[in-house]
């Protein structure tokens, strides 16, 4: 099917009355799977769509006898668990606005997130109880038994589509973290799993990264009646241990990204040969794809990885098809029904090959966002124009891919140049001195700005004098001979977001003095 083609099927059809848990939930056949759950201690088990059901309606029930009505928030702070859709679903039952919650985050922000969204009920695991710290409201834990007595009966929250369903909130590399409401037609909008993915009933999917931060990769394949792969490690990230559950559970489509894939090459280089996968269709989100990724993908997996791109409050913009050309390197072209341009400083469209800033149509499609949670004028500057400003910058070519470039404060000026840090990064990423680099402009008095990389040495590689020289000339032959780092740095740890990106703002704010080291 061409590009063209795809768009000539797509359709909104979103209708008055909606509600999100029971779209996703009361579909299935109670005898279908809808999880897989594993561990690295050796667990294997399989959800029924009836156990999500049942569970969901008394986790509502629980909810409903606690006070919880229509509007109210209700915070859900639990891992991957078999039964964490069921909480969610519980939650969106009852027409409440589900609050998400990350493990990562620490105690602080927790509580920050409780008190700014004006949540009435955490739902927890024990381990979990005291992270709260002297909230005002109720504190469920999941596990009580109490729970597990009620009757799975309960009536689904008649809500509107345009009602408000989620609040998940921004990382806030500036100023406290923003509370972004979604409404229950949300997914409606999320059709990526339709065109990137191609899910459909029967299909394995497996998506990296935590469900909190977004709703979307777990109740997305799980409407299309996707079974969903969860694997715990014991810690941190387990390539084979990952690989090893991929295989045996046959996952057929994956969503994963740069950094996950960066580990598990690192640490399994013949993952294809050791973990052979059943995989149809492989997707990746969140950061920009590499070629020696791409390249590594296919070698071992022999499917081809497909690129998309969203910003934190609306996505899918911008994709790669199945079936349809692949240009390595593009962030692919914009997904059917989204209206997406790329546009200068005053929204006009810019010409073929030029940089411009990646803007979403406001109120295009059902996945628009409500707007921040309390803040009225933020939300009238960012949702309430004409366009979505992304603050990201590509350019496309002739045939209409999208290329690109970073972030609008993150793309550096030297000598009347444009250059983007991410290519920077990406060529100081080939040497195998280096395990990661973060790179910025810093000022300069005579180029406006300089490209300065901050550089995390691999095992067995010393930081110094020599080593920064020979990066920059292994940069100026890989990259640019005017784009190359002239200031090095070299760090232990580069900071980065929950999600795994490079914080290119806390760089850019650090105070020592530009300078090779």
């Amino acid at each position: 099917m061409s590009y063209e083609e795809l768009f000539e099927g797509q359709r909104w059809d979103v209708p008055d009355r909606y509600n999100m848990a029971a779209d996703v939930a009361d579909r299935h056949d109670r005898a279908a799977v809808a999880l897989i759950f594993e561990d690295h201690a050796g667990t294997h088990r399989e959800v029924a769509w009836g156990e999500v059901q049942d569970r969901s309606r008394r986790i509502a029930a629980h909810l409903g006898n606690l006070g919880v009505r229509p509007g109210d928030r209700v915070a859900v702070l639990l891992p991957q668990r078999p039964d964490t859709p069921a909480a969610y679903l519980g939650v969106l039952r009852t027409g409440a606005i589900l609050v998400t919650m990350s493990l990562l985050w620490a105690d602080d922000p927790i509580r920050y997130r409780l008190a700014d969204s004006g949540a009435t009920v955490l739902v927890t695991e024990r381990a979990e109880l005291g992270r709260a710290g002297e909230f005002a409201g109720h504190v469920v834990d999941v596990d009580d038994p109490a729970i597990d007595e009620l009757p799975p009966v309960f009536a689904t929250a008649d809500t509107a589509a345009d009602d408000p369903a989620l609040i998940f909130y921004t990382s806030g590399t500036t100023g406290q973290a923003k509370g972004i409401v979604h409404a229950h037609r949300t997914l409606l909008g999320h059709n990526e799993f339709r065109y990137c993915h191609d899910l459909r009933p029967g299909d394995v999917f497996y998506g990296a990264g935590d469900w909190a931060w977004s709703m979307a990769k777990l109740l997305g394949p799980l409407r299309a009646g996707a079974t969903h792969l969860v694997y715990r490690p014991a810690s941190g990230f387990d390539a084979a241990g990952l690989l090893d559950a991929m295989s045996r559970n046959a996952v057929t489509t994956a969503l994963v990204n740069p950094t996950l894939l960066r580990k598990m090459a690192a640490d399994v280089p013949d993952a294809g040969l050791r973990y052979p996968q059943k995989l149809r269709v492989a997707c990746s989100s969140n950061e920009p794809l590499t070629a020696d990724l791409l390249a590594w993908f296919t070698e071992q997996f022999g499917v081809p990885l497909l690129d998309y791109y969203g910003s934190t409050e609306s996505y899918p913009l911008v994709g790669n098809f199945p079936g349809v050309a692949v240009k390595p390197g593009s962030m692919g072209r914009p997904l059917p029904g989204w209206d997406v341009a790329l546009l200068d400083a005053d929204e006009q469209p810019v010409p073929v090959g030029e940089a411009g800033e990646i803007c979403l149509r406001a109120r295009s499609n059902p996945q628009y966002p409500l707007g921040y949670w309390n803040r009225p004028e933020d939300s009238a500057a960012v949702f309430g124009g004409r366009w979505y400003h992304t603050s990201d910058q590509a350019f496309a070519d002739e045939d209409g891919y999208f290329w690109f470039l970073g972030r609008i404060d993150d793309v550096i000026k030297t000598s009347g140049y444009r250059v983007s840090p991410f290519e920077v990064e990406h060529a100081l990423r080939a040497h195998p001195a280096v395990a990661d680099a973060g790179v910025v402009g810093v000022p300069d008095p005579v180029r406006g700005q300089a490209v300065k990389a901050w550089v995390q040495t691999a095992p067995g590689h010393e930081p110094g004098d020599a080593l920064a020289d020979e990066l920059r000339a292994f940069a100026k032959e890989r990259y640019s001979r005017f784009a190359y780092p002239r200031h090095i740095e070299f760090v232990d740890v580069l900071p980065r977001s929950a999600t795994g990106k490079i914080r290119r703002a806390d760089l850019r704010g650090r105070d020592r003095a530009p300078g090779a080291q």
